[in-house]
């Protein structure tokens, strides 16, 4: 490539002169290409430890002149041939004009001038770079893609220099993070090291510091474990290292691949060395970050963050922290945890002004809301920017709000019937707050169905009104009171201050009639409500009455869902949790319906109207419990992992306990899935969901904590699962909210009280305290470094499981080992995955189901087949085995989706590797009958359909049945049967009927089939160490099979079947014996026109002609025997099914040599020309070979039996595949150096 020139002062050094001119010199680095010696090895280490550019550019041009001892580096390249390129551009183009000049800098000026020109015009014509990557980065991402062989559509993220430590000795060498690999490459004095490893295929990354390894990272895959350590900056490294792996682990899940943004804000000062692609994933993980922290929606994007103070009213003091601006949201973290949380939506600002500096408040600046709330920042680095970027968002905020939510928040707007409830203060500053008990536009659907629940099912079905008058109903005024100067002091709705004071308020348990609000801001769920007026409006009519496999689950358990609370014993309640749980299901096919999402939803549905309830359903799935709620309860998993890990740190005497009992695994799911709701008393989990919805995950892994501890005696001396279990539970039965003023509500798991003695009662909120004393430490950012390394874990874990449980399903039928089996599904989903992301469009991803079995999941098209198959097959064939491939892919296709699956990739595979010779011949005989074999390869459209005329007789393959069966007397029987499953269960039937295929199922094969055949073995035996006696053997073989054919056609055309003919007649034209020497004569000749191929054998196979031609003759002179005649070697089942059979030309028997089925020979129905006029006027339509004959002539020859007999290491290959998978796509013309790599 052209170089804008560079100035190089020493050009001798480690460069070696291969051309020289008197303006121009070419340069090889020394050590590149042959040779090189001590020097080469020297500078090969040099290039690697230094990451010079000469790795991957070892030749270039230097422009000089004669007095100056100055040199300008003008073009280099990765390729002789590439710099060769340049060389003649430079002596054709340049030379003449410069021997003009008589000043030597005139010289240089103009070079460098047109150098310039050259690459401005490159410049122009290529494509714009989609992102600005750096010129050192684009240099090291080439490298990469020489080193490793990796496509352009590879990308790096980043490299580092460090060490990988190979036994004791760390080897120097260059780290590369691409999308979906991590790559090493170290040369030192010769010893080269390379490492390559999928990101997909890593199962735990590990930071740690050991004797051994000083700080060091730790990359364990299934096989292996590698050590990096000697980073500049490990934590940055080990941070991308976890990123990627997430990907990875993303995409593995749920078909989630990495796609660029490319929308990010450019930087206001350009980075050096960082990639587009790193800032893009530094990014997201900000965006991840801010989102967790203020519960905001998934599309929510960082812009910025500054330090600043903010001037908090109920204290008076100013707070220092950070403010975050984002799309939508302006929010403030204190430094000091606890001390104040901020959330200020932009739909609420009204004003943001920049107020006068002072020594004590320098660039302050202030916003104020709708709701009358103003609020001060201070210390601001870069204010008018900031003022300037709030003011860009506000313009793009909708300003005028929907009718839905610009409504007044009223909670005295229950059913009349019902008790008041007392009306917030007139003091209060904030008069529109998140809650729609009763909206003004209440959501209704189409007629005739049940009235929506407009508000909280609790307020409805309020059994007991004692309570509110006795000393319960007396302290939840008091709790109502606590928060009423609360939103005095602090604000009410989204822009309420957030402090400690706030988190006292909600262990202490948030009052009935405020629950639903206080929900709906701390979850964030009201933020995505306002953003969507009407969505679950819409989504409610678009969902009702349609029905699959989410709906069915939901109706089946909508009764068990709170069946003891009077809100779901009439059909009000269960209409309302049917169409919120439908509604998601169809908001979200990627979970649809989990089992818990009923529990949690109908207790969501008691203090919520439907809207926000399934808002807070969204926030729960989505956000708060990531992937709980998906088929296989992955994010569940991963948090119970992490609840075992803080088991060991917090409570090491149990842990070890409960891991010999099992009993971590069977009480966190419940536990974590329902949030406390299925295993302990409605009024006292409903605390705990309080307190989720504020502090989220965190609180629930120390509650649990805290459970086990308070129980740790008990369970300590527990000797089975059954026993821990019980204790848990009954402990769990008694946890009570003594200052619940709804009725207690029976408990199902009361049964395991047992005993006189009463139970010992536990207050909830007393268990809370004790959670926060021993546990409350526990970050939230820990939390999601946690999940991280158990996503990990448990997905891989998962992919194991599913791995074990495919390989089980197909082992039965299958030939290969357990550990072949493994192996060759290792190798297939690889292949798959990487159609995902090297593939050019996303149909492979969207090939995957995650709710079709394990063995439906992956599946390849026949271009992935086609590559597996070529690495893979012990039937080599060369330039042909691509075909053999897609017929091989056509025959396993059973349902013709252009697409298999594992089992029917082994099935296929086996066949060539397994069984004996008549097993593998089979295989090869299917191979060239339709459907393996394309109707374009052998016969045009009119043979094609005759091949399956309704005078087909013969027995049929599974495929012929196919076709029969939609035009037989079953689909009619099928069409007019009033009880369509009779049907559906007769077919099943069959399926399941074990019917092992005899080779007497096998259908004939024509004369251009059979020769398509010899030709494939042909191919086959081309690299064979026995070639000559092989290519001896068929050629032999062929012969005699020919002549078979002849007499098989000779007897098909007896007096007997004239009537048949006749009818016949009227499609085709059967050769009379009459004929039959003119047509043999008019092939030859056609034959003989075709190119003879030059091979070695053609002398072993010379003597061949005249023998069969004696032959040829004597079979003639026999040919007007009768029925009696001993050359009768059809039966008669066998002759009927000669007629049916496709017309194709014959070969006569002396003309076929292996000359004659070289790959350039001609013998198949390509290039549209019909068998007719390559052969001979005249279509013979009656040569067919059976499969017994081809076996019985193969079993003849000795060097075909042990061809076929003899055993092929699968391992060997799957090895030396994934050995050369990478190299796949790399097709430049890199030399690879025999030094430096």
């Amino acid at each position: 490539m052209w170089l804008g020139p560079e100035e190089v002062l020493l050009a001798g050094a480690l460069w070696v002169t291969e051309r020289a001119n008197p303006f121009f010199l070419l340069q090889r680095r020394r050590g590149h290409g042959k040779g090189g010696g001590l020097t080469g090895l020297l500078v090969g280490t040099l290039d690697v430890v230094l990451d010079s550019s000469a790795r991957v550019a070892p030749y270039r041009i230097l422009h000089q002149t004669q007095d100056s001892q100055v040199y300008w580096a003008v073009a280099c390249g990765s390729s002789r041939k590439e710099i060769t390129k340049h060389w003649e551009w430079l002596e054709n183009n340049l030379l003449q004009t410069l021997s003009i000049f008589d000043n030597e800098e005139d010289i240089t000026t103009f070079v460098k001038g047109k150098i310039h020109g050259i690459i401005a015009e490159e410049n122009k014509n290529e494509q714009p770079q989609s992102e600005e990557d750096p010129g050192k980065f684009k240099e090291a991402e080439l490298k990469m893609r020489k080193q490793f062989g990796m496509p352009e559509v590879e990308k790096l993220v980043n490299y580092y220099s460090c060490s990988y430590w190979k036994g004791r000795v760390p080897r120097q060498g260059w780290l590369y993070l691409t999308v979906n690999h991590l790559c090493f490459y170290s040369f030192l004095l010769g010893k080269e090291v390379t490492l390559v490893i999928q990101w997909v295929d890593v199962t735990q990354l590990e930071k740690n510091a050991t004797l051994l390894f000083p700080e060091c990272i730790k990359v364990s895959t299934r096989d292996s474990e590698l050590y990096f350590s000697m980073f500049l900056n490990i934590n940055e490294t080990f941070k991308l290292m976890e990123q990627l792996a997430n990907i990875a682990m993303r995409q593995l899940l749920d078909n989630e691949s990495f796609l660029q943004d490319k929308s990010l804000p450019k930087p206001r000062r350009p980075l050096k060395n960082i990639s587009a692609l790193k800032r893009d994933l530094d990014a997201r993980a900000k965006n991840e970050c801010y989102r967790a922290t203020f519960r905001l929606p998934k599309d929510e994007c960082l812009d910025g963050h500054t330090d600043c103070t903010l001037w908090t009213p109920f204290n008076k003091m100013h707070i220092p922290g950070q403010m975050f601006v984002s799309n939508n949201y302006i929010c403030f973290a204190s430094r000091a945890e606890e001390a104040c949380h901020l959330i200020i939506p932009l739909r609420e600002v009204t004003i943001v002004e920049k107020a006068d500096s002072s020594s004590v408040l320098p660039s302050p600046l202030s916003i104020s809301t709708k709701s009358k709330m103003t609020f001060f920042f201070a210390n601001l680095k870069d204010r008018d920017f900031l003022v300037q970027r709030i003011s860009d968002f506000l313009q793009r905020t909708p300003s005028k709000k929907p009718c839905a939510i610009d409504r007044e928040w009223k909670w005295n707007t229950a059913d009349p019937s019902s008790e008041e409830i007392p009306e917030l203060p007139s003091s209060s500053p904030l008069a529109v707050s998140p809650t729609s008990a009763l909206s003004h536009r209440p959501i209704s659907f189409s007629a005739g169905q049940v009235p929506t629940a407009s508000q909280g099912l609790l307020k409805l079905f309020r059994r007991n009104s004692e309570e509110l008058s006795g000393p319960k109903g007396a302290k939840e005024k008091m709790k109502e009171e606590s928060w009423n100067i609360h939103f005095f002091e602090y604000g009410r709705g989204m822009c309420m201050y957030r402090t400690a004071k706030t988190r006292e308020l909600v262990q202490k348990g948030i009052p009935e009639n405020l629950r639903g609000e206080l929900w709906l801001l701390f979850s964030g769920a009201w933020n995505e409500m306002v953003t969507h007026p009407g969505y679950y409006a819409d989504l409610v009519e678009k969902s009702m009455g349609r029905y699959n496999l989410a709906t069915e689950e939901i109706e089946r358990d909508l009764h068990r869902s709170m069946p003891e609370h009077p809100a779901f014993q009439n059909e009000l309640g269960i209409a309302a949790l049917r169409r919120v749980l439908t509604a998601y299901a169809f908001r979200n096919p990627t979970i649809g319906y989990c089992q818990a999402m009923n529990i949690v939803t109908s207790v969501l549905l008691l203090y919520c109207n439907e809207e926000e309830a399934f808002w807070l359903l969204v926030a729960l799935c989505e956000r708060m419990l990531p992937d709980y709620y998906n088929t296989r309860v992955v994010g569940a998993l991963v948090d119970q992992g992490i609840f075992e890990e803080l088991t060991r740190e917090y409570l090491p005497q149990l842990s070890e306990k409960m891991q010999d009992l099992g009993v971590i695994s069977t009480i966190s799911l419940s536990w974590f899935l329902t949030l406390f709701l299925s295993v302990m008393p409605f009024e006292s989990a409903v605390v705990i969901v309080d307190c989720f919805f504020y502090e989220g995950i965190k609180f629930i892994l120390q509650v649990s904590l805290a459970i086990l501890d308070a129980n740790m005696e008990k369970l300590l001396q527990c000797c089975d699962e059954g026993e821990a279990m019980t204790i848990l539970g009954r402990y769990l039965d008694n946890v009570v909210n003594r200052q619940s003023v709804s009725p207690p509500i029976p408990h199902l798991h009361a049964l395991l009280t047992s005993g006189d003695d009463p139970p010992l009662e536990i207050d909830i909120f007393e268990l809370i305290k004790t959670s926060y004393e021993k546990f409350g430490n526990l970050k939230a950012d820990d939390i999601e470094q946690m999940r991280f390394k158990q996503r990990l874990k448990v997905i891989q874990s998962l992919e194991d499981t599913a791995k074990k449980s495919v390989v089980r399903a197909v082992s039965g039928d299958i030939g290969f080992s357990m550990e072949e089996l493994e192996e060759l599904y290792v190798v297939f989903k690889a292949k798959y995955l990487m159609s995902c992301y090297w593939g050019n469009n996303r149909a492979a991803a969207a090939r995957r189901d995650q709710s079709l079995p394990y063995l439906e999941q992956y599946r390849i098209d026949m271009e992935q087949f086609k590559e597996l198959f070529i690495s893979l097959t012990p039937w080599a064939c060369g330039a042909h085995t691509p075909v053999l491939a897609g017929r091989l892919f056509r025959l396993l296709d059973e349902n013709r989706d252009s697409l298999i699956n594992f089992k029917e990739f082994v099935t296929g595979m086996s066949g060539m590797y397994h069984g004996d010779l008549t097993e593998k011949l089979k295989v090869l005989y299917k191979l060239h009958l339709p459907p393996a074999l394309n109707p374009e390869e052998t016969e045009s459209a009119l043979e094609a359909t005759s091949y399956f005329t309704e005078d087909v007789t013969t027995e049929e393959t599974q495929e012929d049945k196919g076709r029969k069966n939609e035009n037989g007397p079953e689909k009619e029987e099928k069409g007019t049967s009033p009880q369509d499953y009779r049907y559906y269960l007769r077919m099943w039937a069959k399926e399941k009927e074990n019917k092992k295929e005899t080779i007497k199922d096998l259908p004939k094969m024509s004369q251009e089939q059979f020769i398509e055949l010899c030709k494939t073995l042909y191919n086959m035996f081309s690299e064979d160490p026995v070639e000559q006696e092989l290519y001896h053997a068929i050629a032999t073989v062929a012969s005699l099979l020919l002549r078979i054919g002849e007499v098989g056609k000779k007897f098909s055309n007896r007096p007997t079947r004239k009537s048949e003919d006749c009818k016949a007649n009227n499609i085709q034209d059967p050769v009379s014996e009459e004929e039959s020497p003119t047509s043999e004569q008019s092939q030859n000749s056609a034959v003989e026109q075709q190119p003879q191929a030059d091979h070695e054998d053609k002398a072993s196979v010379d003597a061949q002609p005249e023998k069969t031609q004696q032959e040829n003759q004597t079979l003639g002179d026999g040919s007007g025997e009768g029925q009696g005649s001993p050359l009768q070697l059809l039966s008669d089942d066998e002759t009927k099914d000669d007629m049916s059979m496709s017309s194709y030309s014959m070969v006569s028997t002396g003309s076929l040599q292996c000359e004659d089925i070289a790959d350039d020979t001609v013998l198949v129905g390509c290039e549209g020309s019909s068998a007719a006029a390559r052969y001979g006027s005249t279509i013979d339509t009656d040569w067919s070979i059976s499969f017994e004959q081809i076996l019985a002539s193969m079993l003849t020859e000795t060097a075909l039996v042990n061809y076929f007999e003899k055993k092929v290491n699968i391992l060997q290959k799957i090895k030396d595949q994934k050995k050369v998978e990478r190299q796949f796509s790399s097709s430049s013309d890199y030399e690879l150096s025999s030094v430096s790599g």
